[in-house]
């Protein structure tokens, strides 16, 4: 067999194999769908607290301390961060500062004790450990701006139908209070995220907020600014005794032409995003399929002259 074939035999297996290898990889992962389904059934959230979890909720808390801000600016700059994110429990913040300690250091101890024992050298697990700390470093604040940014989607999204539904219960007479705690029961398989933020806001009114305040405390949970617009309406109507369906009515109409108006956007965002895959991925497999061959024989061609 002539040594071009071998080369060109070799480069499909090559290519072939990476291939299957990304379909196996890529094939395993669930989609959104799947994901969703799961939620709904209840079957997404049916782990169990075992003893690594005891262990890391009793450990993170105590590396945080290393990280924990001495200002108290800082510190409140960071509890709502991760209040935007989500994370309302009271040991969040050193729960949080203890998992980035974790990413810090581990990777340079894991580094150190890979190059003790020799598996590579001693200078390259220390560098390799370091840059990976600096990953670490850096990583749980994209994270958390990650996190923000997928929830106010999900705000974004649900609020519209959440609206109708606390629309239709206003016309039926039940009071605002009243229509909360219906919306967050209809909502509760739809869309879980905007039933559990409601469920905190009737709290907040059983305990002596008023609507407005309760729905101004939830915007500033969210950090959303169609929330401050709600909060808003309910506030004035509170406070002038304005018909309170009309307002939602129109709010929600505002809202849903927002999402419209998004998902064009996205939409339109698409061949964009689609340009760089298509370059960097699509092209110059097929420049090597066409050209692979005719560079093949030039290169013969050139062999068999004798300069």
């Amino acid at each position: 067999m002539e040594p071009n074939t071998t080369l060109a035999w070799c480069a499909f297996l090559a290519v072939s194999s990476l291939v299957i290898l990304g379909f196996l990889v890529l094939g395993g992962r669930k989609t959104r769908v799947d994901s969703r389904l799961e939620e709904l059934s209840g079957r997404g959230n049916s782990l169990e607290p075992d003893a690594v979890a005891q262990v890391a909720r009793s450990t993170l808390p105590r590396l945080g301390q290393a990280l924990m801000p001495k200002d108290p600016t800082e510190r409140t700059r960071l509890q709502t961060r991760l209040t935007h994110a989500g994370l309302y429990s009271r040991q969040g913040m050193a729960v949080f500062l203890g998992v980035k300690m974790l990413l810090i250091l581990g990777p340079g101890i894991l580094g150190l004790a890979a190059g003790v024992l020799g598996l590579v050298s001693l200078q390259v697990g220390l560098i390799t450990g370091c840059f990976v700390g600096i990953g670490g470093l850096l990583g749980p604040s994209f994270w958390l701006d990650w996190r923000k940014s997928a929830r106010q989607t999900s705000f974004r999204r649900s609020l519209p139908d959440a609206l109708d539904v606390l629309v239709i219960c206003l016309e039926g007479g039940l009071s605002l209070a009243g229509a909360l705690r219906r919306v967050a029961g209809e909502l509760r398989s739809a869309h879980p995220l905007l039933a559990g933020e409601l469920n905190i806001v009737q709290r907040e009114v059983q305990l002596g907020r008023s609507e407005g305040e309760a729905m101004r405390q939830f915007a500033d949970r969210t950090d959303l600014e169609e929330m401050r617009g709600l909060a808003a309406v309910i506030s004035q109507a509170e406070r002038f005794g304005a018909g309170l369906v009309k307002a939602l009515r129109v709010h929600a109409e505002t809202l849903r032409t927002k999402r419209i108006q998004y998902a064009e956007e996205m939409a339109q965002k698409a061949a964009t995003k689609m340009l760089f895959p298509t370059v960097f991925c699509i092209l110059p497999a097929i420049f090597i399929v066409i050209l692979g061959p005719a560079v093949i024989q030039i290169l013969e061609v050139f062999e068999s002259i004798n300069f």
